[in-house]
């Protein structure tokens, strides 16, 4: 990960970006530069992924043009090959073909790029700035506007607290270019135009997922994954297994006393001759990192939070005792095949539906969650369910052929691997628990018994007084909006609505956001 912010006006100092920049020092903790534009400030804090040394430092520049990127740009080489003789390089980072892009595209480039990327551009010869966020919005971009009414772009909120009035998400799949958010990309909208039957497309769903796997290999940094032992997180880690050929690095979290998921973890990383850890927290832990972890994540929702606790401590305990700087995971697997309480759903297109509007909340919920997790241990996450061919595939796949019709949950992916023997039939079958009830049920019931003795009843009445847009409705609710406040005063309306089950299906009518009496997989683990 890294961290960038843009300043479109010249009404602050360079101490002052540098300020704001900081407070996002562990995405990028390596090294740390604010430039001057002609008309404002363009920062940036590096984690080194790719092209370690100094030459892969950013604002990269091109004439008058100067461009800050967090992403990863795949295929960057086979772009690099084709300009070179037209374009000089100085650096193994892919971020570097970005200028040379725009020098050829334009902002047409953006609907050319195989990337996960947030990024503010530069253009000299106009004296603009342009942002752009990526179709599913796996990497962060937030905007608000300064005292002066400059807009101001940056990787996360805390970045802009207390610099801009409101802040608000940069919609993924747009850039901004004079003074207008344009959409270049829409992945939740594909057309459910795929004719292909049944074995074509558990094939080509195959081959797509390896080769969204073998792209997100390709790092200069060490590699680690994380291991949930639901079906998600397994199919990464045995085909980047496979695909390397040699041991991976595997890491598992569990409660000290009902983790459900760390035995088949730790079958998984068996079969699969991984070298792995595990790491077990206990309700002390938990509590301790609940304030860090809302903190971390710039949200209020419940799921989300009671499904990062364990990512947080996870990637806490890596960080401290590995080298690793890159995390593959399992997110956005739901959202493509369906949860668990999609089986409620009443026709295939009801269900299509629901899956576009999980996809466009990604960026609010799972991918919020996994780059805030790692990224605040200053590391890298890569999503390879996120793989933009792969995720247009799905999203095209008659939802007829997706729909739970086969009394298995997610069954175009499970048979797509059923001839391969990446993993044992017991886990390629398993139907998986929530991360927040994965990592042991006690958890959430820890965190709900303590909230419930932070407030009295009047005392919860009132407070969720104090909350009129998205009133809090439990108590476990309340002390998590009560933190957010504490973190990013008056910025709720970053986050539209709490995760919920479509609840209007017959069989689906839940009060708890996570659907744990359905063992509804709500916030996907890893």
């Amino acid at each position: 990960m890294c961290s960038i912010i843009g300043f479109t006006q010249k009404t602050r100092t360079a101490e002052e970006v540098r300020y704001y920049l900081d407070r996002t020092r562990s995405r990028g903790p390596d090294m740390a530069r604010v430039t001057e534009t002609p008309s404002g400030w363009l920062g940036f804090r590096r984690l080194s992924i790719m092209g370690l040394d100094e030459r892969g430092m950013q604002p990269f520049s091109l004439g008058a043009d100067m461009v800050v990127c967090n992403g990863e740009l795949y295929g960057w080489r086979k772009w690099r090959e084709a300009l070179k003789g037209k374009y000089s390089f100085r650096s193994e980072s892919d971020c570097e073909i970005l200028l040379p892009l725009y020098r050829e595209y334009g902002v047409e480039m953006f609907s050319k790029l195989d990337a996960e990327f947030a990024l503010i551009l530069y253009d000299g010869q106009e004296d603009t700035y342009i942002a752009a966020r990526d179709p599913i919005g796996i990497r962060p971009l937030f905007y608000g506007y300064d005292r002066d009414g400059g807009i101001v772009f940056a990787s996360e909120a805390k970045n802009l607290v207390g610099l801009c009035g409101e802040i608000f998400p940069f919609p993924p799949g747009h850039y901004y270019y004079r003074g207008q958010f344009i959409r270049y990309a829409d992945i939740a909208q594909t057309p459910c135009d795929c004719t292909d039957d049944l074995e074509t497309v558990c094939r080509k769903i195959h081959d797509k997922l390896i080769a969204a796997v073998e792209k997100r290999l390709d790092a200069d940094a060490p590699l680690g994954f994380l291991l949930s032992g639901g079906l998600d997180s397994s199919l990464v880690c045995a085909i980047a297994a496979k695909l390397l050929g040699r041991p991976i690095r595997t890491f598992a979290i569990g409660m000290d006393t009902d983790a459900i998921d760390l035995k088949y973890a730790r079958t998984v990383a068996d079969f699969i001759g991984a070298e792995h850890t595990e790491i077990i927290m206990t309700r002390e832990d938990v509590l301790r990192a609940l304030p860090e972890v809302v903190a971390a994540l710039g949200t209020w929702d419940i799921t989300t939070i009671r499904a990062s606790i364990g990512m947080y401590l996870c990637c806490r305990a890596i960080r401290e005792r590995t080298n690793v700087r890159v995390l593959l995971t399992g997110e956005i697997s739901d959202e493509l095949f369906g949860y668990k309480y999609t089986d409620f759903a009443p026709t295939p297109e009801a269900f299509q539906q629901e899956s576009r509007k999980r996809i466009e909340e990604l960026h609010l919920y799972d991918v919020l969650r996994a780059d805030r997790c790692i990224s605040v241990h200053s590391m890298e996450a890569r999503v390879p369910f996120g793989d933009l061919d792969f995720a247009r595939y799905v999203m095209s796949v008659d939802p007829t052929l997706k729909m739970n019709t086969y009394g298995k949950g997610k069954y175009l992916l499970r048979r797509a691997f059923a001839e391969d023997g990446l993993l044992p039939e017991q886990i390629l079958w398993r139907e998986k628990a929530a991360f927040s009830d994965a990592v042991g049920h006690s958890m959430v019931d820890d965190l709900k018994e303590y909230a419930a003795g932070q407030y009295t009843d009047g005392a919860f009445l009132s407070g969720c007084a104090r909350y009129p847009f998205r009133p809090p409705f439990t108590k476990e609710s309340l002390l998590y909006r009560d933190l957010f406040e504490k973190y990013y005063p008056g910025q709720a309306k970053m986050i539209r609505d709490f995760w919920m089950p479509n609840r209007e299906w017959e069989g689906c009518d839940v009060d708890d956001p996570s659907a744990r009496v359905l063992g509804n997989y709500g916030a996907s683990g890893f």
